[in-house]
C-alpha cells in the first residue's frame, strides 16, 4: 500500500515499513486514517495486534483508543 503523506507527515512514506513499523502505523491509521487505510489495516495485521497496540499506545487521541478498544475486544 502506498501511504498518504498528510498521514505521515513527519516522515517520508515511502520509507515505512509495515511489518518494522506496525505500531507506528497502527497507531496513525486508527487515529487519522481514511476508509480504505483502515481495511488495509484489518486485512494486513492480527486482531491480537490491533488489541496491543491499543492498550499499550501513549500517543492515540482519547476519543480514538475508546472505539478501538471496543472494535478490538
Amino acid at each position: 500500500m502506498k501511504f498518504r503523506q498528510t498521514l505521515f507527515w513527519d516522515t517520508d512514506p515511502a520509507r515505512i515499513d509495515p511489518q518494522k513499523h506496525a505500531r507506528y502505523i497502527i497507531e496513525r491509521i486508527m487515529d487519522f486514517g481514511d476508509v480504505e487505510e483502515v481495511k488495509w489495516m484489518w486485512k494486513q495485521y492480527p486482531k491480537q495486534i490491533l488489541r496491543s497496540v491499543v492498550q499499550k499506545s501513549r500517543v492515540l487521541h482519547k476519543s480514538s483508543k475508546t472505539l478501538w478498544q471496543r472494535l478490538t475486544q
